[in-house]
């Protein structure tokens, strides 16, 4: 049940971006609906998989990638219509390629590895989709808080990825099988 409700997540984020790629009250209306389902089926995705006892890895993965792929796709939309800063997207891409390959790829984990600030952005890049549907249906004024918003966005994403960066060699170190503990071969070379 709770994966499904993540691949409900992952298949409404075309028709999400489309909404969101037109300007028109109907089309925010339409983004607004889709915008709901996603944060509802996020909210509850993780508690129903727990409650059931179904959680695992994959669920884990499903989920953050239904996340990036509807808010990357929103995002994309709204920096076409050049309501948000087109670098908010693109960094959200290569943030996410930054968290698989170092979860997966340089610590060999069997899970995402999620930090802190990393776990905010995830949160927060919701923020500017929300406001921009506000703005095209109700609020204009909000457009230039949306833009601020993304900006800010974008910056913390790049500290994110930076600290992400800066912690593998400390990783690295205190990883069990490296030298600073002791068990590596340390023949000579």
């Amino acid at each position: 049940m709770a994966n499904a409700l993540s691949v409900l997540r992952l298949l409404s984020a075309l028709p999400f971006a489309l909404a969101m790629a037109y300007p028109t009250p109907p089309a925010a209306a339409a983004a607004a609906g889709l915008l709901l389902l996603a944060i509802a089926t996020d909210l509850l995705d993780g508690p129903i998989a727990r409650s059931r006892g179904t959680s695992s890895a994959l669920g884990g993965v499903l989920d953050h990638t239904a996340d990036f792929v509807f808010v990357s796709a929103g995002l994309g939309a709204m920096a076409l219509r050049e309501a948000v800063p087109f670098v908010l997207p693109l960094l959200i891409v290569l943030a996410f390629s930054q968290y698989v390959v170092d979860s997966f790829v340089l610590h060999r984990e069997k899970q995402l590895r999620m930090s802190r600030l990393g776990r905010s952005n995830g949160v927060l890049y919701f923020v500017p989709l929300v406001g921009d549907v506000l703005a095209r249906l109700w609020f204009p004024a909000l457009g230039l808080a949306v833009q601020g918003v993304a900006w800010l966005l974008a910056l913390t994403t790049l500290i994110s990825m930076l600290d992400r960066l800066l912690a593998l060699p400390r990783a690295r170190r205190t990883a069990p099988d490296s030298r600073a503990a002791g068990t590596a071969d340390q023949s000579p070379r």
